[in-house]
């Protein structure tokens, strides 16, 4: 793979699970696209025909709980950026996603399943060069204590995320990740989505997280973790968060040359400051593989701890 070549599926590949919100089963297929298509969602199961949604930024049309994308007649998918976090990460540049249902499955809260669905399906360069978005200069956008910004940044993809819980069991985290597939099966790829007890009455009420379990969320209470099987690593909450922002950040339809720092941010966050990039065209432009140097080398991630938590995986306020 020479990474200087737009990239698909070779085949399709599905995964079966349940909607995180709705509790149902739901089906999804990857499969192969184009050169140029980037990624389509295709929501079938419909009483009327299929509908289909272009994955990008204008394609939002909530960040409450998760990222939701939809059209003028409505929500199409739910949940989306953790399989688009898969795609992304691994490299793929287009793709087409049917879901049987409203949402993406949430599988066990993180993107192994879609991971291995891409294995499953195989990889093949396409005819294309392979095109990025390239930062030119900082956009920074402030959600209350929250606070995100793009920069320019030598060498691909850089995402840096704070954390930053009163939940002593959480507390403080930063995770700094050079974005490449390597880096992204092994440092992010299955750290799952995580949450605290004491929200899911609240958002069971309201008719949210009725498919939530320990199964496929880290679940704290006041001052421990629940699952009894442990973490997957000590640091998972602030990876989670860093799995979001690549999710969330795939919606600029092009891989993004680039840092992107968040503090104490989610979906919403991810999303303003995404569109504020896109808003401003002195901020970005459009190149070729060739013309850039689009292998990051690959490296760790860079934590440091203190916890911090709250909710904003698949059931909770979209706060990190």
């Amino acid at each position: 793979m020479t990474f200087s070549r737009q990239t698909t599926l070779g085949a399709q590949a599905t995964v079966t699970g349940v909607g995180v919100h709705s509790g149902k089963p739901v089906s999804l297929t990857l499969g192969p696209a184009p050169v140029d298509t980037g990624y389509i969602f295709v929501r079938t199961g419909l009483e009327g025909p299929d509908r289909e949604v272009q994955a990008t930024a204008k394609s939002v049309i909530a960040t409450a709980f998760a990222t939701v994308l939809g059209d003028r007649d409505g929500p199409l998918v739910s949940t989306a950026e953790h399989v688009l976090a898969a795609l992304r990460g691994m490299g793929i540049d287009n793709a087409t996603v049917e879901v049987d249902g409203p949402e993406v499955p949430i599988m066990d809260g993180s993107a192994a399943a879609f991971v291995a669905a891409i294995d499953q399906a195989g990889v093949v360069e396409q005819g294309a060069r392979r095109r990025f978005i390239q930062v030119l200069k900082p956009v920074q956008v402030a959600l209350g204590d929250s606070f995100g910004e793009f920069r320019p940044h030598a060498g691909g993809f850089r995402a840096e995320i704070e954390i930053n819980f009163n939940n002593p069991a959480i507390g403080r985290q930063s995770y700094v990740l050079d974005l490449n597939p390597e880096s992204f099966r092994r440092d992010i790829a299955r750290a799952r989505t995580f949450g605290c007890m004491n929200d899911v009455a609240r958002l069971w009420s309201a008719g949210f997280a009725l498919g939530a379990s320990f199964e496929n969320s880290v679940v704290f209470d006041d001052d421990k973790l629940l699952n009894t099987e442990g973490l997957r690593y000590a640091d998972e909450c602030a990876r989670h968060k860093v799995l979001d922002a690549i999710g969330d950040l795939a919606l600029a339809g092009l891989p993004i040359l680039g840092a992107y720092r968040s503090v104490r941010g989610g979906h919403k966050l991810n999303n303003e400051v995404l569109k504020a990039l896109m808003a401003d065209r002195s901020a970005w432009k459009i190149v070729e593989a060739d013309a850039v140097s689009v292998q990051a080398p690959a490296r760790r991630g860079r934590v440091t701890s203190g916890v911090l938590g709250g909710l904003s995986p698949v059931f909770g306020p979209d706060v990190s």
